[in-house]
């Protein structure tokens, strides 16, 4: 969201995304009589497989269709996972709003926040996440605290800009990290899936980053796990392994994790990078701090042909007192497009930002010193 060609590029997505949307998305999971009840994920499905024997998840999963649904439970849910019928109502009419101002855009022959920012009804859930079963952050630790006081982003509120290294690596086109970047954002939320002997790869429209997973049988995944990269060798996306447990569940373990030392100067170890949830509600910041410590475990579910369930428990022992765990719905859209990513292109609001905060802080100074 740097640039002239990025904006073009997410209205040509988001006016794509909108010929290509079907009527209605099905939810994954019925919802139960007991709002406050979240129930198993399904197992009974069994997909097709490829022509080596593993599941089939091949395709095209965007999750712009649950972009709207909040990390953190909002505080009017209490302890419901699900909303009422009266409440699911207004959040559609609130996607009908959505669509009505796209309309509008298209009959003045403008783009604004219509083409923009679009939303839809997302299901019936209060939020992502489902345990802890409030639906909140567990506690930071001391560490966590002070690394995301510390944190530096665009995100964040009243922050000087000096230098690039006062931004985080989504901010300067590099990559949204991990495991941010398995989760929706207001744009660019096109997730696809492909496979080959002994691999996974899944290729995320934001940035362009796509992640190699090499799949294993559980036994020798239990051997491969013990032996890491060195703890001084990491990615953005990480180090993954993964193994299909029964029929229809591939689990993906990930460690060696770019960390978010946010106290460092090095660009390279920015806080917010890592796990950055702009615009879900998470902290005031939109960001949180990760140490060397993070690690994710992900379990990708096909509960129909066209449907897939996604969970990712989250655990630092060192930034949280405890883990926490989200569940995303996935739904296939085969015909959804990935276009060009131009951000770094003509990106002017990186200088844009560091002059008009010197520019401000010297006026700032002179004021003081009349």
């Amino acid at each position: 969201m740097t640039s002239f060609a990025k904006t073009l590029r997410v209205s040509l997505i988001a006016a794509a995304a909108s010929l290509l949307a079907s009527p209605g998305i099905a939810p994954a999971q019925d919802v139960p009589a007991d709002l406050t009840v979240m129930p198993p994920v399904p197992d009974d499905y069994r997909p097709k497989k490829t022509a080596w024997g593993d599941p089939d998840f091949r395709g095209t999963w965007p999750i712009d269709s649950i972009a709207s649904l909040p990390f953190q439970r909002p505080e009017r849910f209490g302890n419901r996972f699900w909303l009422t019928e009266e409440e699911f109502a207004e959040r559609q009419k609130q996607a009908n709003a959505s669509d009505q101002r796209y309309e509008e855009e298209d009959k003045a022959g403008r783009i604004g926040m219509g083409h923009w920012v679009e939303s839809d009804a997302s299901g019936r859930r209060t939020s992502l996440m489902i345990d802890p079963p409030d639906g909140k952050l567990p506690a930071f630790t001391e560490k966590g605290r002070k690394l995301y006081e510390a944190g530096r982003s665009s995100w964040k509120p009243n922050q000087p800009f000096d230098w690039v290294t006062d931004f985080d690596s989504w901010d300067r086109c590099i990559s949204r990290g991990f495991p941010a970047s398995m989760l929706p954002f207001r744009y660019n939320n096109g997730i696809r899936v492909f496979q080959a002997p002994g691999y996974v790869v899944i290729d995320l429209e934001m940035i362009h980053d796509s992640r190699v997973i090499p799949v294993v049988s559980k036994d020798k995944w239990e051997q491969l796990r013990k032996t890491r990269w060195p703890s001084n060798v990491r990615t953005w996306m990480g180090q993954s392994l993964g193994y299909w447990e029964d029929e229809n569940t591939l689990v993906i373990e990930t460690e060696n994790i770019v960390a978010g030392d946010s106290a460092s100067r090095d660009s390279a170890k920015r806080s917010a990078s890592p796990l950055n949830m702009a615009t879900m509600g998470v902290l005031p910041f939109n960001t949180i701090p990760m140490s060397e410590k993070a690690k994710v475990v992900e379990r990708l579910t096909m509960t129909g042909p066209d449907s897939i369930v996604y969970e990712l428990t989250y655990s630092d022992p060192e930034t949280f007192t405890a883990p926490f765990t989200a569940r995303l719905d996935w739904t296939r859209n085969d015909g959804y497009e990935f276009f060009e990513y131009a951000c770094h292109e003509g990106n002017v609001q990186v200088r844009n930002y560091i002059t008009a905060s010197r520019a401000q802080r010297a006026q700032a100074a002179q004021g003081e010193a009349q």
